[in-house]
């Protein structure tokens, strides 16, 4: 009885050991230039815990991502803080993005940005500052489609800026 006692802690302990809950902090911006529309069109997804804990310790304690609730309250915050934490220049010069919306999906939110008025793009720089202060595990994966040319970058807080060239 005591052998089995010995076997079962023995067999345990390492198991155990590899089951502690590791939280990964994330998350996925799609850039794509759509030349017909002369738009540079932009999707975020991030996970909505992460998020509403952002939007909790900066803006408001009370705030929860949820469909139903405070919308129009919800997309002021969203849009403060991505123009507050991300840059993007085209060609060098820098633009500004406009917020166009948001939707939940699972455990996701997906933010929608766009910026208009784009005839080319030959230099793209993106300055992605999504979490870092909240987070320090952060990281931010950087997917673009330009002139059908497909680019990935990770940044994190010690490289949060990738820069892309399409000649």
């Amino acid at each position: 009885m005591k052998s089995i006692k010995i076997l079962f802690v023995a067999v345990l302990i390492p198991l155990l050991s590899f089951t502690v809950a590791h939280k990964y902090y994330v998350s996925v911006t799609q850039i794509e230039y759509v030349e017909s529309k002369e738009s540079v069109q932009i999707i975020m997804r991030i996970f909505i815990d992460d998020f509403e804990t952002l939007l909790r310790k900066r803006y408001d304690e009370s705030i929860t991502l949820d469909v139903s609730k405070n919308e129009d309250k919800i997309d002021d915050y969203i849009n403060k803080y991505l123009t507050n934490k991300v840059e993007i220049k085209i060609d060098n010069k820098p633009t500004n993005f406009k917020f166009l919306g948001k939707e939940y999906e699972n455990d996701i939110v997906y933010c929608y940005l766009e910026i208009n008025n784009v005839t080319d793009i030959n230099d793209f720089e993106i300055i992605n500052n999504l979490f870092f202060d909240v987070f320090s595990e952060q990281q931010n994966i950087i997917k673009t489609k330009i002139k059908n040319k497909h680019k990935s970058h990770l940044l994190t807080s010690q490289n949060n800026k990738a820069e892309l060239h399409f000649d």
